[in-house]
């Protein structure tokens, strides 16, 4: 397969992904205003800390939209690998956001508990019920796009709003809490917003982890890796294989494998066989292979 339509492909799969990231914008905008106005007329903090993390996920996701869009930039002179680490860089980038919102969040839920005021309204629930079941919907709808691309910020951004559709679940059981208890229960809503932070940054570890160890270029799993073997070993001439190594590279992956040939054979018809290599494992199409590097060694 030419590398012009192996790249292409990438770009088209990076900005479907960056559509689906600004839909994801355009929910957080519409729900950090609606968390801000509930949280300020129906006096609960819990909201207006939901608010402000909606308020910060936009910002995140306008980061990750920015990664995809660098990521789908073909290979040039400076950058011969192309672009596609500007991807987990990204998630990484939101990862570290979402470790500041929890402090932002933890230090001002603090500082609610111990300064009186009023008891939440109780309609703040039907806001906080609406807001999660789009934040859930939400997730699962970018976890299946991100699994589908092989893209990490995508599986971050999906974590994300899991974590908030987590923070808001916790803000309702606080608020149901503080309506039930009455008098003297007013900073229930305040305990459930520290105890989201706890969530928020048990979810950013996972977040940080998975983009760092593509940065890192951690290894494939076994099945990929398994996998990349077979179509290498499945390619006439080739007898053994020595070494296989893959990296992700955003949302393909680059490969560098050693194969073993008949050692009388030609340099020509090494060559051949290399070739054959490349363009099998090229053409995988589930496997999301940019570049394939090849080096031949004889049997022993």
């Amino acid at each position: 397969m030419p590398r012009t339509d192996i790249h292409a492909r990438t770009r088209q799969r990076a900005h479907a992904s960056a559509g689906l990231v600004l839909r994801g914008i355009a929910l957080n905008a519409l729900l950090a205003a609606l968390k801000f106005a509930g949280g300020v007329f129906g006096h609960t903090y819990a909201l207006i800390a939901d608010g402000a993390e909606s308020l910060l996920d936009v910002l995140s996701s306008l980061l990750v939209w920015a990664g995809l869009r660098v990521a789908a930039l073909p290979p040039d002179a400076d950058h011969p690998y192309g672009h596609g680490k500007a991807e987990p860089l990204t998630a990484l980038a939101v990862a570290l956001f979402v470790f500041a919102m929890a402090g932002w969040v933890g230090v001002h839920a603090v500082h609610e508990i111990l300064t009186p005021h009023p008891g939440p309204a109780w309609w703040t629930l039907l806001l906080l019920a609406g807001v999660i079941v789009a934040k859930a919907w939400f997730s699962r709808r970018m976890t299946s796009a991100g699994e589908a691309v092989g893209s990490t910020a995508l599986g971050v951004e999906a974590l994300h709003h899991w974590s908030d559709a987590m923070t808001s679940a916790a803000a309702f059981v606080g608020i149901g809490i503080a309506l039930w208890g009455g008098k003297g229960w007013e900073t229930a809503d305040d305990w459930a917003a520290l105890f989201a932070c706890v969530i928020i940054g048990f979810n950013g570890v996972g977040m940080f982890t998975k983009a760092l160890g593509d940065v890192m270029d951690s290894a494939v799993t076994e099945k990929f890796d398994g996998e990349v073997r077979a179509l290498a070993l499945g390619v006439p001439g080739v007898q053994a294989l020595d070494k296989c190594r893959v990296r992700r590279s955003g949302l393909s992956h680059l490969v560098d494998i050693q194969v073993r040939v008949d050692g009388n054979l030609t340099v020509r018809e090494g060559h051949a066989i290399a070739h054959a290599v490349k363009d099998a494992l090229l053409a995988s199409a589930p496997h999301a292979i940019s570049d394939v590097s090849v080096h031949i060694e004889p049997m022993r």
